[in-house]
């Protein structure tokens, strides 16, 4: 088996460039490679403010000149292209819709869907680009009989493929991922950028959702969609305080109640469920989020789409680990159930399964089921 990145034949790549050291190294071993680059940063805000706030957000106009200095230092050429309607269409649009909704989605994951491998990769190979390149952590795997597999990075540290498990086998047919076979540490990344003159070598990394650069995502939402006021309840109804939208939470979520009133056993709360319809957030003791199975929708394939039932290891949440699980699809969705509860699974969020180190595909969570109630949460 052979990684993309290694193939003979020069490819005519298109390098997204977020203005960032990760995506200036990946393009810089496209072109040193011997690939035919040109380096492209995705314009994703209609008002882009001129500097960035320390290690948050992204896409600002500082972001776009440290790309274009990048591309020059490697000596390709470089274009920005405006996708900021596509961006709050599909991304920023969909999040706030999910939220409102009471269930709690992953703009990321999105955004390599909908925006990255979508909307870009279109373009490019309507302009007759081969593949897209990206700095994400990530390895294409090319199988002796043509086709393709997404597997995890060498470095499970920087693993990035929880946010890559939509995309389907034509997108991973053009798609290229030069730092995902690295076993480095990202202080070595950082000094490869330094080795070859590129100036965001000591850039900070970009975190949180990047289009609420100062990572108020309450404040966010408030401005969005209006303060709303309603009960804290805990599971047996009994009124525990008030709130200003119950969209401002997530379940699993533990700070930021604001309950006056302490549990009898003392111990911490957390939110087990958001109602959007009578604006209420219920809380309660941590083992009533242990979670023995849930309901996904919307499955994407890495591949071809696997039959019956199997058993596989699943993840969760972008920075999560890996849970031991078995999972088939009937009628549509994914029926999945864990070997051991697992906690803070809220609807809206993606579930990624693996095959050792293959990503077998992804589904958006709908339902949970509990271990202590034993009913279903939408």
């Amino acid at each position: 088996m052979t990684d993309t990145s290694q193939r003979p034949r020069p490819l005519r790549v298109l390098a997204a460039m977020s203005g960032g050291v990760d995506s200036a190294v990946a393009a810089a071993r496209a072109a040193e490679a011997g690939h035919d680059v040109t380096g492209v940063h995705l314009a994703l805000s209609a008002n882009p403010q001129s500097f960035r706030t320390g290690a948050r957000g992204c896409c600002t106009i500082e972001d776009s000149r440290d790309a274009r200095r990048a591309a020059d230092v490697i000596g390709i050429p470089f274009y920005v292209w405006d996708l900021a309607d596509r961006f709050r269409e599909d991304v920023v649009e969909d999040f706030v819709a999910e939220y409102e909704a009471g269930r709690t989605p992953n703009p990321c994951l999105r955004c390599n869907e909908k925006i990255k491998f979508a909307a870009l990769l279109d373009k490019a190979l309507a302009l007759g680009f081969d593949a897209v390149c990206t700095g994400h952590y990530a390895q294409v795997i090319v199988n002796e009989d043509g086709t393709r597999e997404l597997h995890r990075a060498s470095d499970m540290a920087k693993d990035q493929s929880y946010v890559l498990g939509v995309l389907d086998e034509k997108q991973l047919a053009h798609a290229l991922f030069p730092l995902g076979d690295t076993v480095t540490t990202k202080d070595e990344i950082r000094a490869e950028a330094e080795r070859r003159g590129l100036a965001v070598a000591k850039k900070p990394d970009s975190h949180d959702i990047c289009f609420i650069a100062d990572g108020d995502t309450q404040g966010f939402l408030a401005n969005r969609l209006g303060r709303a006021e309603g009960d804290i309840v805990d599971e047996s109804g009994a009124k525990l305080g008030t709130h200003e939208g119950a969209y401002g939470f997530t379940i699993g979520q533990r700070k930021g109640l604001r309950i006056g009133t302490p549990a009898p056993d003392g111990k911490p709360r957390y939110v087990l469920d958001i109602s959007p319809v009578n604006n209420t957030v219920t809380v309660g003791p941590a083992d009533a989020l242990d979670v023995t199975s849930l309901t996904a929708i919307k499955p994407r394939w890495c591949g071809t789409a696997p039959s019956g039932a199997g058993s596989y290891t699943a993840q969760l949440r972008a920075h999560g680990g890996e849970t031991e699980a078995t999972a088939e699809l009937v009628d549509g969705a994914l029926e999945v159930s864990f070997t051991e509860p697992v906690r803070g699974v809220a609807p809206g969020q993606a579930i990624v399964l693996y095959d050792g180190t293959r990503v077998v595909g992804s589904a958006t969570i709908a339902t949970t089921t509990r271990a202590r109630t034993t009913t279903s949460v939408a």
